[in-house]
């Protein structure tokens, strides 16, 4: 296999290029690493961030439903 298609074909198969696919999955990593921290806080003050972890949660399954929309209908069955 070459070097390349490791880089290419993943983000090929969700209907993105290699620098989209890098943007979104850096930018959902960054939202999930702070929306952990702010639920670790809330477990230990419980009136801290009431309701940050189950929003973020569902902006980002709106988000992934939102992309996975945009794909090409050949690759439905894949995902």
């Amino acid at each position: 296999m070459k070097i390349a298609r490791l880089f290419t074909e993943h983000p090929a198969s969700v209907g993105e290029s290699y620098w989209q696919h890098l943007r979104h999955a850096m930018g959902f990593g960054l939202r999930m690493g702070v929306s952990g921290l702010a639920c670790m806080l809330h477990g230990l003050l419980p009136f801290l961030f009431v309701r940050t972890g189950s929003r973020q949660v569902a902006l980002l399954h709106d988000r992934m439903i939102v992309n996975r929309s945009k794909m090409p209908d050949f690759l439905d069955f894949v995902i």
